[in-house]
């Protein structure tokens, strides 16, 4: 099944704030029914497929809320990395979409062994942020998806540029199979570095691009 690969951009600290926070402050408990909602269309979306993860996504939001990710069913993985995609998603911007892949886990293997082989730095190769997970600072560990869906990943975004400059300087001895996509990814990693600049000069505090990949 192909897969989606999207992003936006979100303030990491305000995204971690919201697990296992306790008190809620004013503005989180506005965010936070717009997140149960759409919580509760996902898990109908699932109910209507026969997809059972063992915890429903409301659940997992709030276990995530209580701070904790301790459920012992087989893939509450799946449920946790949904509930807290929806968090994220209430935090960030709009969405972009990357493109389509059959097999992003594969392509982008073999684009890091690509880019590797012509010297870019380990921690610009597109795998490392795409699947890198939740924010290390959450204070509990979240499972990984037994089946690699939903995936999460993150860049900081004073890194977008490095990264886009990185395969700029190589493009011209990528093998012509990844072009197009790194191509794609450079644009995309420039674009919201310039935006992030203008960002900074209103006060906004998104520091990080935030990935999705989802069936």
């Amino acid at each position: 099944m192909s897969k989606v690969i999207s992003y936006s951009v979100a303030d990491a600290r305000r995204v971690v704030a919201f697990l296992g926070a306790g008190q809620l402050t004013a503005d989180q408990q506005r965010l936070l029914g717009s997140i149960r909602k759409s919580c509760e269309q996902h898990q109908l979306d699932l109910d209507r497929e026969d997809i059972d993860y063992g915890l429903t996504i409301p659940g997992a939001l709030d276990h995530l809320l209580a701070g904790r990710a301790d459920s012992d069913a087989a893939h509450a993985g799946n449920a946790y990395y949904s509930a807290l995609q929806h968090i994220i998603d209430s935090h960030a911007s709009d969405p972009y979409d990357l493109g389509v892949f059959s097999s992003p886990g594969t392509f982008f293997g073999l684009l890091d062994d690509e880019l590797r082989r012509l010297d870019v730095p380990a921690e610009l190769l597109p795998g490392t942020f795409l699947y890198a997970g939740p924010p290390d600072e959450i204070p509990f560990h979240i499972p990984h998806p037994v089946d690699g869906s939903p995936e999460i990943g993150r860049l900081p975004l004073e890194r977008a540029k490095p990264a886009a400059d990185a395969y700029r300087a190589v493009m011209d001895r990528v093998e012509a199979d990844f072009r197009y996509e790194l191509e794609q990814l450079a644009e995309s990693l420039q674009m919201e570095h310039d935006e992030w600049q203008t960002a900074l000069r209103h006060g906004w505090t998104m520091d990080t691009i935030f990935f999705s990949i989802r069936g």
